[in-house]
This record gives C-alpha cells, structure tokens and sequence, in this order.
C-alpha cells in the first residue's frame, strides 16, 4: 500500500511539476527605446515574480503587431498594450481580458507638437494651421501616437492625413516623434502627453525648438491584457491574483517607471470606444 501511494505521489508531482515549472512571460508595446523598457518591466517581473510565486519573465519586443503576435501565438500570456494594440489582441484570443490599466489612462491625452519654426502656438481649438505641413505620428499601431490623432485629423479636415499633409511619417515610438520634431525633420508630430511630461522633466525638450500646440479631448489608452487560459495553467484564480497584484503596485519607483499614479480595475468593454475609431479610419475591421 506504501509503495502504491509513494508511487502516485510521483506520479502527481511529474503531471505538476511541468505547470510549476512554466514561467509567466508578459512583453509590452515597443513605445520608447529598449533599454528604458527593459528596465521597467524588469522591475515589474520582479514584483509580480515575489506577488505570484511562479518565475515572471519579461520580454521585449521590435514592435507594436510583434507585441500582439507573441500574445496571440503564446509566446507571451500577459502584455503592456496600448488601447488599439489591446483590442487587436484581444480579438485574436477568445477569452482574453483587459484587467488592470493605470489611473490617467481612464482619461487619456494626445499632444500635438510643433517645431518653433513654424510660428504655431498652443490654442484649445484644434490647430488648422497644420494643413499643408510635415507630419510625423509615432507607430502605426499607436493609439496616442497614430489612432487618435489621425480620428482628430480627420474629423477636422474632412479628408485623410496624406490628403493634409505634405508628408507624413511614421517614427516608430513618441520619444523619437519628439527628437524629429524638435530637429525640424518634421514640423508637426503626435505624441502620448505622458513621455512629453517624462521627457521634458528629465531636461530632454527645449522650449525654444519645440511646443505643444494641441491637446486632444481624453480617451482610454494603455492597459494590461491577459490570455484567457493562464488559470488552466497556473492554476485556478491565478487571473484574479494577478489583477490583484497590479492594482496593489505602490512601490513609488515601480509607478514612476510608467510614469502612472496607480493601477486600477480595467474590463474589455472599457475600450469600446477605442474599437469603434478604429472601425471607423479603418485599422480594425
């Protein structure tokens, strides 16, 4: 009988020991360098490593649809997204939730900039003196540095930004949307308001070359997305644990690194409106 029960019990621990085994991997959208993202979420897989109990790993990625194919192909169940990104791949995963977002994303803002040159100044109406201008937005994927601008851009002007614009770029993420606009490469740019605020206090923006001119009505950006089968592999409640965890992050440090106040409750339906701009400049189908 002793041997019997000694030899379920290793045959338990065997079928467990896989799941235990299997690390937490979440990645984030590309929106800044690598290197600062890297220290962030670093930071972050450490928290949720000693919140969780399983071994929480980070990984970065190139860009924003390779942030959504890591989601959707498993390579990743949990990820940083923006809110576009975050409807795209929830889209793609049945059952996958948005669970936690940071506090100013319930209200989110996009700057519009502009280089000195220019001569535009900062106005509440939406600055029709773009028209005819160089245009940079950040990632195509972007909801503060593409989405959002571009639903703006074309509400005012009635027509596409390549119909507005002399030229439009696309640089990839908001601090390089900065750098070309304060160089002049671009007149004009689109960027998340935090990494303006973030930039500008660590000394990097130089009021005499570059201005915010515009600031958008607010709408729901970043959030935390999760697959929906993490609990069939880490274990009943893990989903739960998890939300729990980032809305418990209080470490200043870690909440500077975003930069965000807190983390609070977030729900797919959250991001409705998101979803249905994208319908509308047609990004989502």
């Amino acid at each position: 009988m002793m041997r019997k029960l000694l030899l379920a019990s290793v045959l338990l621990l065997l079928a467990v020991q896989p799941l235990l085994a299997k690390p937490f991997v979440f990645t984030a959208i590309p929106d800044q360098d690598e290197t600062r993202l890297t220290q962030r979420f670093d930071q972050v897989a450490a928290y949720l490593q000693d919140k969780l109990g399983v071994e929480v790993q980070f990984v970065p990625v190139k860009s924003y649809a390779a942030s959504i194919a890591a989601f959707a192909n498993d390579q990743v169940q949990m990820a940083w997204f923006g809110g576009l990104s975050g409807v795209q791949a929830r889209k793609l995963v049945p059952g996958s939730q948005a669970i936690a977002q940071g506090y100013e994303d319930q209200f989110f803002v996009t700057y519009f900039i502009a280089n000195a040159s220019t001569g535009l100044t900062e106005s509440r109406d939406f600055p029709m003196g773009i028209k005819g201008l160089t245009f940079t937005f950040g990632s195509k994927g972007s909801t503060s540095g593409r989405l959002m601008p571009e639903y703006f851009i074309r509400k005012a002007f009635g027509k596409s930004p390549d119909e507005v614009f002399s030229r439009v770029g696309f640089s990839g993420d908001h601090t390089k949307t900065l750098e070309l606009v304060q160089s002049g490469a671009y007149q004009v740019g689109a960027l998340n308001y935090k990494v303006w605020e973030t930039e500008k206090k660590a000394g990097h923006v130089d009021p005499n070359k570059v201005r915010v001119i515009w600031r958008t009505p607010t709408y729901p950006d970043y959030n935390w997305t999760v697959r929906g089968d993490v609990d069939q592999v880490y274990g009943q409640g893990f989903t739960e644990r998890l939300k729990q965890a980032l809305i418990g992050m209080k470490d200043p440090k870690l909440l500077a690194a975003f930069p965000r106040q807190s983390f609070v409750p977030a729900s797919n339906k959250d991001y409705v409106p998101v979803e249905e701009v994208g319908k509308q400049i047609g990004l989502l189908d």
